[in-house]
């Protein structure tokens, strides 16, 4: 039976600055892209409606989100976040900043539609590929 080996493995972690600077790109691209693409008036409904498009980190995910407001008679006005696409970064790439792409299920499940791209390639599949749009 051969012996178990262990080894370390170097991984590389987003810094303050890297961070920042993604930041930075996926809020252009969201006032940019996002949200001309989408509407721009908030129009209420009986049901829930779309108010907002923005981003936000956890940790080392960052997700793309529409912010709905209620229009139903027993909680009008309350309002409330949903994902639909989420950029995952990978610590196992130490040459370049990659992302595997998630893609958010009805069911609640995060899937991955693509895997290892770079911002650039990722913020362009979410422009084309028309399942990791918001449900607007």
């Amino acid at each position: 039976m051969a012996k178990k080996e262990w080894r370390w493995v170097r991984v590389k972690a987003l810094d303050a600055a890297e961070k920042a600077a993604i930041t930075a790109r996926c809020e252009r691209f969201i006032s940019e892209t996002l949200k001309p693409r989408f509407p721009r008036t908030v129009t209420p409904t009986q049901f829930n409606y779309p108010v907002d498009i923005f981003g936000k980190w956890r940790g080392a995910k960052y997700s793309f989100i529409t912010r709905y407001r209620s229009g139903f008679a027993d909680n009008a006005g309350e309002e409330f976040d949903s994902a639909f696409t989420r950029l995952d970064y990978l610590e196992e790439c130490l040459t370049e900043t990659r992302f595997d792409l998630m893609w958010h299920r009805h069911t609640g499940q995060w899937f991955r539609v693509f895997a290892a791209v770079t911002l650039d390639e990722a913020l362009s599949l979410i422009e084309s590929e028309g399942v990791l749009w918001p449900a607007i």
